[in-house]
């Protein structure tokens, strides 16, 4: 007994197709572009402030303003006297300004403000490894570093590449992990491990 498969060749070929097809994306990297040069020689001296890191800021001779300043979810701190200050997207050097020149306004006499983080805000590393979540940042880790604190890559990870948000508004880019270049996470970095394909 013959069987005529002509009125399943249609199917064939669409199954063939859509395999084909699975196996092309499966085998496609990140779209993500790369990382500059700039962005991955990127250190704490240029560092921006932003929600949840936490602040010691000391005015001399003045007590009762020195102290511990969070950085709120809104981006600002409330600091006595003077009020809500943005504080989100500058440097420490630039928020040392700032309250200077509030404080010097009507308020203080020759003000004398320093001002250092005290704790950043922590990154977070998501995708395929053992332990996804949001961890305390540690000066001077690199993304290798991020991944063997998350319990290291999971099975199905792409251990070569990851994918890496500086800030909640910009957009991933690509990280090879394979060269001889580190490049250090700063604090509140989104580090995504994608998955291998076959």
């Amino acid at each position: 007994m013959t069987v005529n498969l002509k009125p399943y060749g249609a199917l064939f070929l669409a199954i063939a197709a859509g395999a084909m097809g699975l196996l092309v994306q499966g085998c496609a990297t990140s779209s993500a572009p790369p990382l500059s040069a700039a962005e991955s020689r990127m250190s704490l001296g240029a560092y921006k402030l932003g929600a949840g890191d936490r602040l010691r800021v000391t005015v001399y001779n003045e007590p009762s303003l020195s102290g511990e300043f969070a950085v709120s979810s809104a981006g600002r701190i409330a600091f006595p006297l003077v009020g809500m200050i943005d504080a989100a997207g500058r440097s420490v050097e630039e928020m040392t300004g700032v309250l200077t020149a509030l404080l010097a306004d009507g308020y203080m006499t020759d003000p004398r403000v320093s001002m250092e983080v005290l704790n950043y805000r922590p990154y977070y590393i998501l995708g395929e490894v053992q332990r996804p979540g949001q961890y305390p940042y540690v000066a001077g880790m690199t993304i290798e570093q991020a991944v063997a604190a998350a319990g290291g890559f999971g099975y199905r990870a792409n251990s070569a590449r990851v994918n890496l948000r500086r800030t909640a508004d910009a957009p991933e880019k690509s990280v090879g992990l394979r060269g001889n270049q580190m490049v250090m996470v700063m604090p509140g970095d989104t580090i995504r491990v994608l998955e291998r394909h076959f």
